[in-house]
């Protein structure tokens, strides 16, 4: 079963939590402080392989979480690092953080691999807190907290060409006859429900992807047929095979159909509809088709389409139309494969916010910032140590001097992180 969107939710690891110890050896007195850091929490990332072609695996496994740190351990040692997890994606898969929408990997090639979540800091033990005047500090801070959040993934499939037309055009027997791909072939609309891939291959040095895309008729871009589903698979293609049935088999006017589908792909995206297009008339086996055939490519020479006319179940044109193709697909741009310019191996820390402090309807206060949060969420408040030196942090970072400026007396409420 071809499925080519699923959603999933990640999780990476948390921090372990650094200790508080003190060596106790025989003969060496005031040992100090010796308290471990925390393990790092594991990292999520998506890869790209050529070993999967579809996104069904994720409507059996949605929830993928890596595994935390461990505890810092006493003689200053640190805690095991979470294992970092990889998520194996179909090459072609776009992922998006919800409920942004934010596009944050496009896994474009065999191997490529993004972080998308990354694993929370170890905390630190209370060797690092010893000063000249805290010798012996009880003070150590808790693991960072793992990035949880839902992606949406959609499969794009990467092919040098497309197949596009009418239900009925030939699409399908095209690519049977030209590849190895073996999709189903009937005299009813609608036979293909899936997109199929193919390579065709002219010679040693010669080869291209053809997908066979379904679906496509009049309303496409609204939903109306299988369309909507499958055209955002053609945005990977560098040139389009518009297949018109020359024979008219159902009653339909060939030209008609071509505007047609040219127009659902303007609708859907004008990108889509300015690929460059290779016009190809089918079913040239047919006596119909025959007789239609002049005026067709009479007409299509006069919009600058000349329109190279094939039959699919004897070979004739074939050879024309597999020359003519390559020839237009070294002339033709790379496939534009990433649509974020701006997107990154790795993605970057988020910036820094400045300090905030604004009154809530309840009468309570609320500092907001990059730092604060960070203190309030690395801090420790089961020791007076840890207290005193989150008091300390919060004073150097200049909070107490924001809220006397904004007008707080004391005993009022402040809140931070969801903390009061």
């Amino acid at each position: 079963m071809f499925i080519d969107r699923a959603k999933i939710s990640v999780c990476s690891g948390s921090g372990g939590d650094g200790v508080v110890s003190f060596r106790r050896e025989k003969y060496v007195p005031r040992g100090g402080p010796d308290g471990g850091d925390g393990g790092r929490g594991g990292s999520v990332s998506l890869a790209g392989t050529y070993g999967l072609n579809t996104l069904i695996g994720f409507r059996y496994r949605p929830r993928y979480i890596a595994h935390d740190g461990k505890l810092g351990a006493k003689q200053r040692r640190t805690g095991a690092s979470g294992e970092n997890l990889v998520i194996l994606c179909p090459v072609g898969t776009q992922a998006y953080r919800l409920p942004e929408n934010i596009l944050v990997a496009d896994l474009d090639e065999d191997g490529k691999r993004v972080l998308i979540a990354r694993g929370g800091r170890g905390g630190k033990g209370n060797v690092h807190f010893a000063t000249s005047t805290r010798q012996a500090p009880r003070i150590s801070t808790p693991g960072g907290v793992g990035e949880a959040f839902e992606l949406q993934l959609e499969l794009k499939l990467i092919a040098d060409v497309g197949l596009a037309g009418m239900p009925n055009a030939g699409k399908s027997s095209i690519l049977a006859r030209l590849t190895n791909a073996r999709p189903e072939i009937a005299a009813y609309p609608f036979t293909t429900l899936e997109p199929q891939l193919g390579v065709v291959r002219l010679d040693t040095e010669r080869e291209f992807v053809v997908a066979d895309l379904p679906g496509l008729i009049e309303g496409a871009h609204r939903g109306v047929g299988l369309g909507d589903r499958f055209l955002r698979h053609v945005r990977r293609a560098r040139l389009l095979l518009h297949l018109v049935d020359a024979a008219a088999v159902e009653g339909r006017a060939p030209l008609k159909d071509y505007q047609a589908i040219n127009a659902e792909l303007q609708a859907y995206d004008p990108q889509v509809a300015a690929l460059p297009q290779m016009v190809v008339l089918t079913k040239l086996d047919l006596p119909a088709a025959r007789e239609n055939l002049p005026r067709l490519q009479e007409e299509l020479a006069r919009r600058g389409e000349p329109g190279l006319a094939i039959s699919a179940a004897t070979g004739e044109g074939l050879p024309e139309l597999l020359n003519a193709t390559f020839r237009r697909l070294q002339q033709a741009r790379p496939a534009a494969l990433t649509e974020a310019p701006d997107l990154y191996e790795e993605l970057p820390l988020p910036p820094e916010r400045p300090l905030e402090v604004q009154r809530l309807a309840e009468g309570a206060w609320e500092a907001s910032g990059t730092e604060v949060e960070r203190i309030m969420l690395q801090s420790d408040f089961s020791t007076r140590d840890a207290s005193r030196y989150f008091h300390h942090r919060l004073g150097r970072a200049g909070l107490f001097r924001a809220l006397s400026q904004a007008g707080l007396r004391d005993g009022a409420t402040v809140r931070i992180a969801e903390q009061e």
